[in-house]
């Protein structure tokens, strides 16, 4: 039998693909299925569910991340990884802060997380690709090392001045109606540009060509380290505008600040169909993942379900739905 029965259908070549059979495998459409099953079963659950503003506002708890999800996939798919995203956005955060409190305005502070952001990323991707040290490596110390510098230079203390023209910027609707915050729009304009960048542009070929086999796309002639160099700086950049959203929602910063969101960063990366083994994947899979798993927690929380429940029901979640599809294909090719 051929091998390529075995693989996963997103990279499986078209003349092999089976018509509706394939469509109803795709990752992508299983997660089209949870994200109604989603909305269905918030929907019967709680009335509240359903109202545009809450809906509007549910998505202001998860467009930061997944705005960082997006990098976050391309360097998984050329086998890298970065840990630090959680501490470049405290970092940023801890920047933002200060040049508030010197005075500088809204259009400022943004630029300020963005280059921030944007020299830690340059940090990770030339210890990685000109030192040559494994990115989990490299990463772990630098998560240590910004989140260190932030805890350090705040303490116990919090910085809570910034211009109302800056946290307007995360606390206001961008349009309304329908109200949709600029996070969430930001991160939808982000997602169709990395979607059409990584599926339909010749360096997004070469980027699943380094995640097959990163030597042989080195012989071809692809310049693998450039690339890895560019897609840290990239993933350091937008964590550092996720930082700035992030503290115009909240108007303040602490030590703290987006602890742990490399995890789940990470989460919805995996859970939209990304390999962790590099060059499989696909930018409408890890939208789709970070809208399911944004909606799915906002509804439980309608609930007042318990936030260790959540977790435990989100992370069984992730094992069905990367087991279903295992599932499927072996009932369906066994016909």
């Amino acid at each position: 039998m051929s091998d390529a029965a075995d693989r996963p259908a997103s990279v499986i070549p078209d003349r092999l693909r089976n018509g509706w059979t394939d469509a109803l495998l795709r990752w992508e459409a299983i997660l089209v299925v949870l994200l109604v099953a989603v909305f269905v079963g918030n929907a019967l659950a709680t009335p509240w569910f359903l109202d545009i503003y809450n809906l509007a506002d549910a998505t202001y708890n998860f467009s930061e991340k997944a705005i960082i999800a997006l990098p976050m996939a391309l360097l998984i798919l050329v086998r890298e990884i970065d840990l630090s995203v959680g501490a470049i956005v405290a970092l940023a955060a801890l920047c933002i802060g200060y040049a508030a409190e010197a005075g500088l305005g809204a259009p400022g502070l943004v630029l300020v997380g963005l280059a921030v952001g944007l020299g830690c990323g340059v940090v990770n991707g030339a210890l990685v690709t000109r030192v040559g040290v494994p990115s989990l490596v490299v990463t772990i110390g630098t998560m240590s090392l910004f989140r260190g510098i932030a805890q350090v230079s705040l303490g116990d203390q919090a910085l809570t001045s910034f211009p109302p023209a800056f946290t307007a910027l995360g606390q206001s609707y961008l349009i309304n109606p329908p109200p949709l915050p600029l996070s969430f729009v930001l991160f939808v304009l982000l997602a169709l540009l990395f979607g059409t960048f990584l599926h339909f542009t010749a360096t997004g070929r070469r980027l699943f060509a380094i995640g097959a086999n990163p030597v042989a796309a080195q012989f071809s002639g692809v310049r693998v380290a450039r690339l890895r160099f560019r897609l840290f700086a990239l993933s350091g950049l937008l964590s550092g505008l996720a930082a700035a959203l992030l503290v115009a929602r909240f108007g303040v910063v602490r030590p703290n600040i987006a602890l742990g969101w490399e995890l789940d960063v990470i989460t919805v990366v995996i859970f939209g169909g990304v390999s962790i083994a590099g060059g499989v994947g696909s930018i409408p899979g890890v939208a789709l993942a970070a809208l399911v798993l944004g909606f799915a927690t906002f509804g439980l929380t309608l609930l007042n379900v318990p936030g260790i429940v959540i977790t435990v029901m989100l992370g069984l979640l992730l094992i069905v739905s990367i087991a279903a599809p295992i599932v499927l294909k072996s009932v369906f090719g066994a016909r």
